[in-house]
């Protein structure tokens, strides 16, 4: 699942997301406003069940099929450990199908590129719930230059970490990190505060993305919170 070696630009690409609130999957082309075809349903759990007849139906819209794809892109986190591990070996399993390139997108990024394409002023910052008073957290410039690195913080380092501000804010954690960067004295508005990124967006940053730099390895930030119990190992004979 490697690019041919020729560097051509890639033109139409299926997107998937299962990391978080949503299951949505989009076909896109490089250079369209608008995306081929899309299904997209807000959902906290399912989303195993409801993905693969929501590719299908996708790709049914679209002319020449699978065949017709040269890249998978999907979302990699932070997010839902279930989550992401569906969409991921979906996407993988269609790559390997079509012997084409699979290239992971974070939340983070599929969150503020829209901002960042807006070419406004100030921080972009994003902040998706990780409950328990955290968030996943990534702050951007302007002009797409991260300024803090993808990491998972309480809420007030998060409103320490965005700085002086005017800030931007997405992501389904969007809310309470304004109300804390608010309470800093900065100026902070919400841009988006769903429970999960725009998959057409998932879709632009995997076309521009280059797979050596775009593993799909889940971005976790943080270890799973369920462990096994101690002296319930089975024993190996």
């Amino acid at each position: 699942m490697t690019d041919s070696g020729d560097f051509r630009p890639i033109r139409r690409v299926l997107a998937i997301d299962t990391a978080l609130g949503a299951c949505s999957v989009c076909v896109a082309e490089a250079g369209r406003p608008l995306p081929l075809a899309l299904d997209s349903e807000e959902m906290s759990k399912g989303h195993a069940e409801a993905l693969m007849p929501m590719i299908e139906r996708v790709m049914a819209q679209v002319d020449g099929g699978f065949g017709s794809l040269e890249r998978v892109a999907v979302s990699i986190g932070p997010g839902s450990f279930t989550g992401l591990r569906i969409g991921i070996a979906a996407a993988r399993a269609i790559g390997l199908a079509a012997h084409i390139p699979v290239v992971g997108v974070s939340t983070l990024s599929a969150y503020a590129a829209p901002l960042i394409n807006a070419e406004e002023s100030g921080v972009i910052a994003v902040g998706i719930d990780a409950r328990h008073g955290a968030v996943f957290f990534q702050a951007f410039t302007a002009a797409g230059r991260t300024i803090v690195l993808p990491r998972v913080i309480s809420l007030k380092e998060a409103g320490r970490a965005i700085g002086s501000g005017p800030v931007k804010l997405a992501g389904s954690g969007a809310a309470a990190l304004a109300v804390e960067a608010m309470s800093l004295g900065l100026k902070a508005s919400i841009a988006d505060m769903r429970s999960a990124p725009d998959i057409l967006w998932v879709a632009r940053l995997g076309l521009s993305a280059v797979p050596a730099s775009a593993p799909t390895k889940p971005l976790y930030l943080r270890p799973p919170t369920a462990m096994p119990q101690e002296g319930k190992a089975v024993l190996r004979r």
